[in-house]
């Protein structure tokens, strides 16, 4: 079962423990059957617990269920090049009872939802994917197949990130590109290298911010948060709007935040106030630049799907959950303080090997079912509705 850890699938000893001499086996539909050896019969209930069980869900990414010249079933593992009678998916078998099935929420974990999922038809990009949500985001497409690049604005970070996927699995087809959202050349110039690649562009996550850091200028006379959680974004996709349109099905995901209810953009008169957007320094208070950047995101989002959604394209925003541990709140002693003090009670990001399984990225996955069609304004990761289905169906 060694071979399934590339799939995000660690091999774990089952909590039923079979008798000596019976074996599980799998029907070809996926029913797992027991075999008693010593009285030479099979049956549908384990022999201790009484429960009927099934496989759980589509082969792991790089498997494939054949038969063999006998007429026996046989599972190939083309990427470890290896031939077995074991179903992979019966260590992870579910009880077969009569209940609605189970939907997913804001404590499932991304590698759960991704299980036997074959991504290596997609092509995304995730700006910020060098640490944090971003990372476990492109970690997690990666491991399962798909061909990710990481936009970061340090390239040093970013290859380190590469080489941490590659220490999981070593076919993993991840690279890092530089784009510094703070910079609208930068942005332009990431295009242009990526347009160069001649890739399709099947999933475009938004997901790099700042938070709370001191009032500054960019190089293009902006205000650095309005820019780097927005605006910069903003361009990226533009630019790179004709080649999602022709790699349709696609899907743009934006990552906003709760935030964004505690601002607005009207004056003190109710009129649409676009000085609020990039203010002086005497007029700055960092987290409402935050939350102002955040409804912005939103409010592009939705006008994007409006625009874009007759042509393949559908985009969405999504909130990935409340205060979690992440670099975001490294420019303030304070902000620091309280994601310490609430750590405990929030979701868990970790970041170190070996990984667990993460209770993250709402990004990652961004609807909540295959039926629905339509954009929200905001998918919420904490909300039993608007959770956790993949990106993978645009």
């Amino acid at each position: 079962m060694a071979g399934l850890k590339y799939a995000g699938m660690d091999d774990t000893d089952s909590e039923d423990e079979l008798p000596p001499g019976w074996e599980e086996r799998s029907t070809k539909d996926g029913w797992v059957y027991y075999a008693n050896h010593d009285e030479m019969k099979t049956q549908w209930e384990h022999p201790k617990t009484g429960k009927k069980k099934r496989c759980a869900g589509d082969l792991p990414y790089g498997w494939e269920q054949e038969t063999d010249e006998k007429g026996q079933i046989i599972y190939v593992d083309h990427i470890n090049k290896r031939t077995t009678y074991f179903d992979p998916r019966q260590a992870f078998t579910v009880e077969d009872v009569m209940v609605k099935p189970k939907r997913y929420d804001g404590n499932t974990a991304a590698l759960e939802i991704l299980q036997g999922r074959d991504l290596s038809d997609r092509v995304v990009v995730i700006t910020g994917g060098n640490s944090g949500i971003g990372f476990e985001t492109a970690r997690s497409f990666a491991l399962h197949g798909a061909h990710v690049v990481l936009a970061c604005r340090n390239l040093s970070r970013a290859s380190k990130a590469v080489n941490l996927i590659h220490q999981e699995w070593h076919k993993a087809r991840v690279e890092a590109m530089m784009c510094d959202l703070a910079s609208l050349r930068s942005v332009r110039e990431f295009a242009d290298s990526f347009k160069a690649k001649k890739l399709p562009l099947h999933i475009l996550v938004c997901n790099a911010a700042v938070c709370t850091q001191p009032w500054s200028l960019t190089e293009d006379g902006l205000e650095s948060t309005f820019q780097s959680c927005h605006l910069g974004h903003f361009l990226l996709v533009q630019c790179l709007q004709d080649v999602l349109c022709r790699s349709a099905p696609a899907r743009v995901v934006v990552v906003s935040s709760e935030s964004h209810r505690f601002t607005d953009l009207l004056d003190s008169c109710g009129k649409l106030d676009l000085a609020l957007l990039s203010p002086p320094k005497t007029a700055y208070w960092s987290m409402q630049a935050y939350n102002r950047a955040k409804l912005c995101n939103i409010l592009f989002s939705n006008e994007l799907h409006r625009r874009l959604s007759p042509h393949g394209v559908t985009s969405n925003s999504v909130h990935p959950g409340n205060m979690m541990y992440t670099s975001i709140h490294r420019n303030w002693w304070l902000m620091t303080f309280l994601f310490m003090l609430v750590r405990p009670f929030t979701k868990s990001m970790i970041s170190a090997l070996p990984y667990p399984s993460q209770h993250t990225l709402t990004d990652l996955i961004c609807i909540a079912d295959t039926v629905m069609k339509t954009n929200f304004n905001l998918l919420n990761s904490f909300k039993k509705e608007f959770v956790l289905l993949l990106l993978v169906d645009p």
